[in-house]
C-alpha cells in the first residue's frame, strides 16, 4: 500500500532523508507503524538521493542568497 504523504510529519520526514539504504529506511518505516516494501522503500531512496543539494548549495541558501537573473546563486 503506497504510503500517504499527507501523513507524513517533518521530522518522519527527516529521520528517512537521514537513511543510507533501503533496509534503514525499512526499519524505520516499520518503527513508525508503516509497512513498506524492499521495492517502495529502493523508489523512495532514489528520490531522496534526487532532492540532496551540495554544500555550497546549502551554504548559500541557509545565508538568504537569492538566485540571480542567470539562475546562478548570488
Amino acid at each position: 500500500m503506497p504510503i500517504n504523504e499527507n501523513e507524513l510529519t517533518k521530522e518522519m520526514v527527516a529521520k528517512a532523508m537521514k537513511c543510507e539504504t533501503a533496509d534503514d529506511l525499512i526499519a524505520l518505516a516499520k518503527a513508525e507503524g508503516i509497512d513498506m516494501t524492499k521495492e517502495e522503500a529502493e523508489a523512495y531512496m532514489a528520490e531522496l538521493a534526487d532532492v540532496e543539494l551540495d554544500e555550497e548549495v546549502l551554504q548559500k541558501v541557509a545565508g538568504g542568497k537569492c538566485w540571480d537573473i542567470n539562475h546562478r546563486l548570488t
